[in-house]
């Protein structure tokens, strides 16, 4: 994504290719839908990082090659996503074995991801 506006019609591609840049954890093509200055929160970064949120493209994209970059796949399994246009927010719920997620991303007006966040359980 990324020159456009993300509306409904344009969330179900954009959660098959997430899903599947995910799968083959191709952290660049998720990283490349986030804008410059994006947030992203996360039980897992507080984990690593010492803080829950991590901010700026560039960061997020070094705290998942910290968390993911040994992986080489993970079976995500998308459950259900859901938009609001109103807030121009995306939810997906997905499965990665015994753990289940919701995960919210937010849109500016290019259609590129400033703010994330994923909550996690079993």
């Amino acid at each position: 994504m990324g020159g456009q506006a993300m509306n409904r019609a344009a969330a179900g591609p954009f959660v098959a290719a997430w899903c599947a840049s995910w799968s083959k954890v191709d952290i660049d093509a998720v990283v490349a839908h986030f804008a410059t200055d994006a947030q992203m929160r996360s039980p897992l970064a507080l984990t690593l990082t010492g803080s829950p949120v991590v901010s700026g493209a560039e960061n997020i994209r070094a705290y998942w090659r910290k968390a993911y970059g040994h992986v080489e796949s993970a079976d995500l399994k998308i459950l259900s996503w859901s938009w609001d246009d109103t807030i121009a927010r995306l939810v997906v719920w997905w499965q990665l074995g015994d753990t289940r997620a919701s995960e919210f991303m937010d849109f500016d007006d290019s259609g590129r991801v400033v703010r994330s966040e994923a909550f996690y359980g079993k």
